[in-house]
């Protein structure tokens, strides 16, 4: 199936303004939309990434703070890393900076020769950078950075199963992707040719307490696909595999799709288009509020629920 790498990672956290100041002062991440979860419109809904939020530079998030939401559990059946590519050599940039924001930095072994460092932020999300020099996208330069040191966008995230076999058994035979490489636990998978933000790590622990939602865990890890017609072909496909697969759900800059692999991380295949212009002008997009159609009538209802924000 035409699979085309990563497109996005959704998690959840806890304050709206942390989230903001994180992403876009810390990690030098542009806000491409400020929406709502729309299966919660009392909920910020907001979208990370590159210049124009291209597939596989795009991070969300739903700052659910004061709703009631208890911390989540990492564990098996989750994403439990999102890591990013940067160029090599700006780990040392990184380090720095990340130190200056009161953000602890640890130095990991090397991950298949490239070097890595891993950090959380202020919901408990564990994120990592990842140095290497084979990633030619452009980056989003934001205040304070410079294009040698800037997050060129995902570079892959980490599934925890407790076996891997039936996990790997899904993603080579109806996914597109191959195993490239193995180290101890950890099994590399790349679809597309590889490289930065075409590859998925599955970590196989048997011993691990399964996975619980929550503020500080991931909550879904999304695929790009080309077109509505492919999308609808790999469902078919899924569904006789035997995963239990929604209906194409309309998230108005992609249709999606969900299923859990048989490690039980939720998946999701979303189309590459109409993208975040689709309702904003390139050199705007972020700076305010945008709900799907159907809920324009509602303005008024919804926008005061949400808590206020500055970036």
């Amino acid at each position: 199936m035409p699979i085309l790498g990563l497109h996005h990672v959704t998690a959840t956290v806890d304050d709206a303004q942390d989230d903001l100041d994180f992403c876009l002062s810390g990690l030098g991440l542009r806000l491409v939309k400020k929406t709502v979860n729309f299966d919660n419109h009392s909920v910020y809904h907001f979208y990370y990434g590159d210049e124009r939020g291209t597939p596989g530079t795009i991070w969300t998030t739903f700052p659910y703070k004061g709703h009631g939401v208890r911390v989540g559990t990492k564990g098996a059946g989750q994403v439990t890393v999102t890591s990013w590519s940067v160029p090599t050599g700006a780990l040392g940039f990184w380090r720095q900076r990340l130190t200056d924001r009161a953000i602890a930095v640890t130095d990991l072994p090397a991950r298949f020769a490239d070097p890595v460092i891993r950090f959380a932020d202020r919901s408990g999300l564990t994120f990592e950078l990842i140095a290497s020099d084979h990633d030619a996208r452009q980056p989003w330069v934001g205040p304070g950075f410079s294009s040698d040191e800037a997050i060129r966008g995902l570079h892959s995230v980490t599934l925890v199963v407790r076996d891997a076999a039936p996990t790997v058994d899904l993603m080579t035979r109806l996914l597109g992707y191959t195993v490239i490489d193995r180290a101890e636990v950890r099994f590399r998978l790349a679809v597309n040719g590889g490289g930065p933000g075409r590859m998925i790590d599955v970590t196989e622990h048997p011993e691990a307490d399964l996975a619980v939602n929550g503020l500080g865990t991931v909550h879904h890890v999304a695929m790009a696909i080309t077109t509505a017609e492919e999308q609808l072909d790999l469902r078919a496909a899924l569904i006789r595999y035997g995963c239990k697969v929604t209906e194409v759900r309309d998230r108005c800059y992609f249709q999606s799709i969900y299923f859990r692999e048989p490690g039980g991380v939720l998946f999701e295949v979303a189309t590459i288009v109409p993208g975040f212009t689709v309702d904003e002008e390139l050199s705007s997009l972020g700076r305010g509020l945008k709900l799907p159609p159907w809920e324009e009538p509602n303005r008024a209802r919804i926008e005061p629920k949400l808590p206020m924000v500055t970036y």
